[in-house]
């Protein structure tokens, strides 16, 4: 048996691992999250009919006017709190946190502090 070496991989192997104990709801949907190397991405998803309710990146406009010279952690804080508006407006006041496999910290956990400071309870 191979070892998986690269840091994607292993990323993926753990991000895997989660999604066999989480899954997201209508009432409950999973809040993802992926980070690449210059973008937050997020989604709020309801698993059992495979739909993205909400999502916010920084790519979008209404962001990118918003991060000039901002640290990628001020950014992740910004999209947090955008997703958590959207999931407002739709309903949403729960989630389900799902990391993506990355750890919890630095840019993942402002998003996600930013989505509970915005009103979402996970």
């Amino acid at each position: 048996m191979t070892k998986i070496r690269t840091n994607k991989a292993r990323r993926v192997m753990r991000h895997i691992r989660v999604r066999r104990k989480i899954s997201g709801t209508a009432e409950r949907p999973r809040l993802s999250v992926y980070r690449s190397l210059n973008h937050m991405y997020a989604q709020l998803i309801d698993d059992t009919q495979g739909v993205t309710l909400a999502s916010a990146s920084s790519v979008e406009s209404a962001i990118k006017t918003q991060k000039d010279g901002k640290s990628k952690t001020a950014v992740a804080e910004i999209v947090g709190g955008l997703v958590s508006e959207r999931a407002k407006e739709k309903g949403i006041s729960q989630a389900v946190f799902d990391r993506g496999g990355y750890k919890y910290h630095g840019r993942v956990k402002a998003l996600a502090d930013a989505a509970r400071k915005g009103g979402l309870v996970f």
